[in-house]
């Protein structure tokens, strides 16, 4: 099965004064991830086609991370990014950041169905759900 990886560029404005990344910039490092991998897997439809053009929304209802080595502007942040399991009405994702080949995080989130015009939820709609089904891999975290 293909590996999908989303590179992100770290910035100087990324950092605090340790000259470490911000804590709060590492879930949004993972979110674009994940939104990369939308778009690379619904043919350029990433969050926002999504809500806007299917009416879909994916609102987060788990986010969980664990830190186990800082992240700089030294080296590129490659985020590798697969779902990991999709319910009736949720999907869940596993994102790992590394940075010269060593992890620097691990995350799992998880996103419900929504109809996003009336934020209620809905099943997975049979498109997405048919994609989905064939990328999921085991929740293996390093």
């Amino acid at each position: 099965m293909e590996k999908f990886e989303h590179t992100i560029r770290v910035g100087w404005g990324d950092c605090d004064p340790a000259r470490i990344v911000y804590t709060a910039r590492i879930p949004a490092f993972a979110l674009e991830a994940i939104d990369a991998w939308w778009e690379n897997y619904l043919d350029g439809d990433g969050w926002y086609q999504m809500e806007m053009d299917r009416d879909v929304g994916t609102p987060f209802v788990h986010m969980s991370l664990d830190f186990l080595s800082p992240i700089t502007p030294r080296h590129r942040l490659i985020c590798e990014v697969w779902p990991i399991k999709l319910g009736e009405k949720s999907i869940s994702f596993r994102v790992i950041g590394r940075q010269d080949g060593t992890v620097s995080f691990t995350g799992r989130f998880v996103c419900v169905f929504t109809l996003a015009h009336a934020f209620t939820s809905q099943p997975a709609p049979p498109d997405i759900r048919e994609i989905v089904q064939d990328l999921i891999r085991p929740d293996i975290a390093e």
